[in-house]
């Protein structure tokens, strides 16, 4: 029964179990569950007001999520993307400073848990949504053809901003499996949680720069800089150099026809 209502839905479910990752979980409020994303949240808001300089700890593993994923490689492209995509969107409102600088608000994300994606699954839904796309009548509105609701795959983060002080004054628990309907199929076993990782990120940004739960649907539009990071140009800060420029229409195109993504994503010198 269980198989049948995943087939349905068309996603994988993720954990959303504590793992000691955080300074605090006693802040966080009930979990939410939406299209495939749970996510449980705290944001001291008032503080944040007040907050100017930002840095980024390079994301983590736990063991049992690291065991999950076969190739060094692998791990680095999933975390070098969560961090690239945090810097970018932070760069939103604060000046970020590289990791061994002193800021006022130190950011860690730590991945909790990797469902792999089934590669072979992933080539056969890339030939019948590609395929198909391209197989569809001009004058037919459709977005995309749904993508095979089979061997999807998920990541779940905990991740908090603490103080000077090691106060924690944001945190967020979070986990996304990818859908048959919004995530394109890739040949890598990380292509889902490459995908995921961006997700994350944006979230989290948006809680930190907002102070407050940030909507579920942001139709907000990206600014200059964020345009300019995503086609690949120069970051904001130099501190977001460390991770690398983002793959920009080459990763799209890439995307769209399912190609792993370490075939165009240059990644920084951050360690995996």
């Amino acid at each position: 029964m269980a198989g049948i209502v995943l087939a349905a839905t068309g996603c994988t479910t993720m954990p959303m179990e504590e793992s000691g990752t955080l300074t605090s979980y006693s802040n966080l409020g009930a979990q939410k569950s939406k299209l495939g994303k749970k996510r449980r949240l705290f944001v001291d808001g008032d503080y944040l007001s007040q907050v100017r300089t930002v840095r980024i700890i390079p994301a983590s593993y736990t063991f049992v999520a690291a065991s999950k994923v076969k190739t060094p490689a692998d791990r680095s492209l999933v975390t070098n993307a969560l961090d690239r995509a945090l810097c970018v969107a932070l760069s939103d409102r604060y000046h970020l400073v590289p990791p061994d600088r002193q800021a006022d608000l130190t950011v860690r994300s730590v991945i909790t848990d990797i469902v792999p994606t089934n590669k072979r699954v992933a080539a056969a839904a890339t030939v019948v949504s590609v395929g198909g796309g391209f197989a569809l009548p001009e004058n037919i509105p459709v977005v995309g053809v749904p993508r095979i609701p089979f061997g999807l795959g998920g990541l779940s983060v905990e991740a908090e901003a603490v103080d000077s002080r090691n106060v924690q004054r944001a945190a967020m628990m979070w986990g996304r499996s990818a859908n048959f309907l919004q995530d394109k199929p890739r040949y890598s076993e990380v292509g889902d949680a490459y995908s995921q990782a961006t997700k994350f990120a944006r979230d989290f940004s948006r809680l930190l720069i907002k102070g407050r739960e940030p909507r579920m649907l942001d139709l907000s539009l990206p600014s200059g800089h964020r345009v300019r990071s995503w086609f690949g140009g120069k970051p904001k800060y130099e501190a977001c150099e460390a991770y690398g420029r983002a793959p920009g229409l080459p990763g799209a195109l890439s995307a769209k026809f399912g190609l792993p993504p370490q075939w165009t994503d240059k990644r920084g010198k951050t360690p995996g």
